[in-house]
């Protein structure tokens, strides 16, 4: 009997259980009802609290955010009535506990949804704290100043000002050229690697103000800065309110107004009042002729002090001579110079500017090589801190004729002519670095440009100008034209009309950037029939008249982003044209004669959105062409198989151009080239050729901190023609591609592209790519049969980026795949793959990565070491990457180690962590701190670093300088 009870309760029970947890599956649990309601109301505050702090620190650099809100607000909504039936349930008795079953699975469902949006709010917000360090201080290329004992006490004078907390607004005063912008550049860049005694700004806002006063300008550059969307037909009042609005979001910010002439309204700017925003700062430069700082020269020879006294003490001035007598060691040599420098002296220049005049001019007069110093002079033509593109200057060079090369020379040639040239008034301090890399702008210091122009202007020869550009003229000044001057210059002014006729004997116009000029009448052209150089760029005109066709002489006509400009004249007689640039402008069709033009060597149509037809044959027909930019233009390529009435081009047509070097290109997936088209791409020396499928254009813009750093990184330095690059972007690669396309690419990016493996094994060798970017795809890397390629298919690769790959689990994928030795890899950079659990397996390397400098990685979730090594004993030499010169590790929670316990990465310079919890071992010990120049992580996970012993810990202690930024 007992024994049937026992059994009869056992049975009881577990149908008990069954229907009990049948029930909590089908309308929730009751039991954690109470704790689940409870979490709920804390979440979603907190969530809550969350929305608020993302949506004050929206900058519109992180996309993503307003669906995320909107998702937020709408969790909110559908909680708001569950609170309400939940507390109208606590009233009841059983009905109230009926209801109980059926609320707790609407809450428990809720607070996962809560939950998950958290999730993704942290993420965010991840983002945008790590954008806004990026961008904190932008690096500025600046001459040091460490051994100016004068400039170094006027910078610690500034940085103990920004300490003080009563102190809102510094002014820097001197004279022009003596060194009030290098030493705000100094401050700028000393800022970006600030220690923890220097008060922190969330941003530092570089603006030039220069002479002319112009607030939309400035609106725009700090617009610009803070990363705002810009909007059409905007007013500056409106403007204004979005920047005091957007800037009052910034804990602590930094204005610097470079180059002030002129009293600026902050309040029309944008930029808050102290009283409004109390931890916000300005500093401005400016010039006061009764302000001085003497430079100081010690250990010198008495004729370099004689030298330096007749330069005035100018820090421009001594640098300009000292470079040019730089390598004489002979004293009468000296002497001479001394003796010429004495002897200029400049025309109606009063003052202290006679000194920086003369010393300047003497160094023009000291210029070597033909046409040189024309050159230099024609740079004057561009206003004040303007940056100059070295491409389009080479441009008008050539069309002016002051290049001492054969015009029938390739453009390749010619244009490195214009390179040296450039690289040669910059070695004399007369041309100084606009960008950190040297390679795209330059432009002329205010001092020097202002010399330029008085020689220009006072020359009696081929070289006489007059330049009136970025002083905000409104009408054109036609008593200033004379029938002795070459080259004007009104460009970046406010002119809204032309003269209907004037005479002039001027090889180039430049009219440029005046945004209000609509109309060119048809007599003004008449009267510059000499022009070689004509720049009409970024005007609103709407058309160009009939009497175009007189200037028989012009070789360079520059129309880019004239997007009122809808229809050109005929251009058949314009027989020496050699450039035409129709770049973002509006054109709807190119101008009839086109085929005429025989000594066209360059064409740019990039950006032409509304450029629909496109004449079959036109293409072939330009003999000349070398350079042929229709990147981003809506003009559609054909190729001979495919449905066309004459209003297409021909990709068949570019095999026409024999001299053609250089292709920049959009292609759908089927119009891509296939290998019948080699010949002529083999003769390409520059190519950057997208080619999307039928997935449309990805672009990882959620990830744009990746992006900015890669693009950082890729940065062509070698110049126009050096840039090979193919983008492959949503298409099946199992088909046939080009393969002489491929593997002549320097830099290949496949982005949301299928059928990867197939790419790599038909292919074959990659000898050129030293770029290779993979991004949103779900590819695993298997080798062909299951066997190791033989060879390494990318030998010469240097920069890898992984972004967005789902399946990948380690590089060492690809490694097999493609039989990889990274024998040359500098960079390594993985971002956002949530399956990678290592990065390399050293079984498969029997060589450290001598080359490798930087490792990147970003938000792998299931990383949990760098590098995996064999129980047995490996062949691997170690550390695997001896040279390694930086590491970043953001939102790696499972990481736990970098190397083997006794590994030691001896080259390491930097060091940035964040979110990496359990990372608690460093390569490093007490010799690191030799090499080492910061270690950048949060204060918490600093303090449970372990170390080998005490003395490296105490060692490295002073390199450890807070929470980690992105800085590249």
């Amino acid at each position: 009997m007992d024994s049937a009870i026992a059994c009869l309760s056992s049975a009881v029970s577990s149908f008990s259980k069954y229907l009990c947890g049948l029930i909590c599956s089908k309308v929730g649990n009751p039991f954690t009802f109470k704790s689940n309601h409870s979490h709920l109301q804390h979440e979603l505050q907190r969530l809550n609290d969350l929305k608020s702090r993302v949506e004050r620190d929206h900058d519109e650099s992180v996309p993503g955010v307003n669906d995320w809100s909107r998702n937020v607000e709408e969790t909110g909504c559908k909680v708001r009535p569950m609170q309400t039936k939940i507390d109208a349930n606590k009233e009841r008795c059983c009905g109230g506990f009926k209801n109980l079953f059926l609320q707790s699975r609407e809450v428990a469902e809720a607070l996962k949804e809560v939950r998950g949006l958290e999730v993704r709010g942290n993420y965010l917000a991840d983002l945008l704290a790590a954008s806004r360090q990026a961008r904190a201080v932008e690096l500025m290329p600046v001459e040091s100043i460490v051994h100016q004992p004068a400039a170094s006490q006027n910078l610690a004078t500034i940085m103990n000002l920004l300490n003080d907390d009563a102190v809102r607004t510094i002014g820097v005063w001197g004279q022009g050229g003596i060194g009030k912008t290098t030493l705000v550049k100094n401050l700028n860049n000393m800022l970006k690697d600030a220690s923890s005694t220097t008060p922190p700004f969330s941003i530092v806002i570089w603006i030039t103000v220069s002479r002319e006063l112009d607030l939309k300008s400035i609106q725009a550059q700090i617009s610009q800065r803070l990363e705002m969307k810009e909007k059409t037909n905007e007013s500056p009042d409106s403007l204004a309110a979005r920047i005091c609005e957007r800037l009052k979001r910034e804990v602590r910010f930094l204005l610097l107004l470079d180059d002030v002439w002129k009293e600026i309204d902050l309040d029309a700017l944008g930029i808050p009042r102290p009283e409004d925003h109390a931890a916000c700062k300005i500093i401005l430069t400016t010039r006061f002729l009764d302000c001085r700082e003497a430079a100081n020269l010690e250990d010198v020879e008495p004729v370099a002090r004689a030298i330096t006294k007749e330069c005035g003490g100018l820090p421009l001035a001594i640098n300009v001579m000292g470079t040019s007598m730089r390598k004489k060691t002979n004293k009468h040599l000296w002497m001479n110079a001394l003796k010429e420098l004495q002897k200029s002296v400049p025309y109606n220049i009063p003052g202290v500017e006679d000194k920086v005049y003369k010393s300047l001019k003497w160094s023009y007069d000291s210029l070597q090589g033909n046409n040189i110093r024309s050159c230099f002079l024609y740079c004057s033509l561009y206003p004040e801190d303007f940056p100059i593109d070295i491409s389009q200057l080479v441009q008008c060079w050539l069309a002016e004729g002051l290049l001492d090369v054969d015009e029938q020379q390739n453009y390749e040639d010619i244009y490195y002519s214009g390179v040296a040239l450039v690289e040669n008034l910059r070695d004399c301090c007369l041309l100084e670095n606009d960008d950190a890399d040297r390679s795209r702008t330059v432009k002329m210091h205010d001092v020097v440009r202002d010399v330029a122009i008085w020689i220009a202007s006072s020359s009696e020869d081929e070289c006489k100008s007059l330049v009136q550009s970025g002083i905000g003229l409104r009408k054109f000044p036609e008593s200033r034209l004379t029938p002795s001057l070459k080259r004007i210059s009104f460009m970046r002014n406010k002119i809204t009309w032309l003269p209907d006729s004037q005479s002039s004997e001027a090889s180039t116009l430049l009219l440029q950037n005046n945004y209000e000029l609509k109309i060119v009448p048809e007599a003004f052209l008449l009267g510059f029939q000499a022009l070689r150089v004509l720049n009409l760029s970024n005007t609103n005109i709407r058309r160009l008249p009939l009497s175009l066709i007189h200037l028989g002489e012009l070789r360079a006509l520059l129309l880019s982003k004239c997007r009122s400009l809808k229809k050109l004249p005929p251009v058949g007689r314009l027989s020496k044209l050699q450039v035409l640039d129709c770049s973002n402008s509006g054109i709807l069709k190119l101008p009839e004669g086109m085929e005429q033009l025989s000594n066209l060597r360059e064409l740019n149509l990039s950006g032409t959105k509304e450029l629909k037809t496109f004449r079959t044959g036109l293409v072939s027909r330009l003999s000349g062409l070398e350079i042929l930019d229709m990147s981003n233009s809506n003009c559609r390529w054909c190729l001979k198989t495919e449905t066309n009435e004459g209003n297409t081009a021909l990709l068949e047509e570019l095999g026409c151009l024999e001299r053609l070097i250089v292709l920049m290109v959009d292609l759908n997936g089927t119009t891509h080239p296939s290998s019948e088209y080699a010949p002529w791409m083999e003769r390409l020396k520059s190519f950057r050729i997208r080619v999307y499928g039928v997935h449309g254009r990805i672009s990882p813009l959620g990830f744009k901190i990746f992006r900015q750093a890669k693009k950082n990184l890729l940065k062509n330095k070698d110049g126009k023609f050096e840039e090979r690059k193919l983008l492959l972007s949503g298409l099946d690669l199992s088909g046939k591609l080009n393969g002489c396309l491929l593997t002549c690419a320097a830099v290949l990016e496949l982005e949301g592209c299928m059928g990867l493996n197939n790419l790599f094994d038909s292919v074959g060798a990659f000898v050129y790519l030293k770029s290779l970017s993979i991004s949103f795809s779900n590819v695993r890397f298997k080798p062909t049969g299951g066997c190791r390629s033989p060879n390494d298919l990318l030998p010469n690769l240097e920069e890898l980026h992984l972004l967005s790959l789902d399946s990948l689990e380690s590089i060492s994928e690809l490694v097999g795949s493609l039989g990889l030795k990274f024998s040359r890899l500098k960079v390594m950079r993985v971002a956002v793959c949530p399956k990678l659990k290592y990065l390399l397996s050293c079984d498969d390397f029997t060589q450290p990565l001598e080359k490798l400098e930087l490792i990147d990685l970003i938000n792998c979730s299931d990383l949990s070491d760098m590098f995996i090594y064999s129980s047995g004993q490996t062949s691997m030499p170690y550390p695997v990457a001896p040279n390694l010169q930086a590491i970043m590790l953001f939102g790696l929670p499972k990481l736990k180690t970098l190397s083997r316990q006794e590994e030691t990465w001896q080259h390491l310079e930097h060091i940035y962590v964040k979110k990496c919890r359990n990372l608690k071992k460093l390569p490093l010990n007490e010799q690191s701190a030799n090499t080492l120049k910061e270690i950048r992580g949060g204060q918490e996970w600093w303090k449970q670093l372990e170390w080998d012993d005490d003395v490296t810990s105490s060692t490295l202690q002073p390199l450890f300088k807070g929470p980690a930024r992105r800085p590249f």
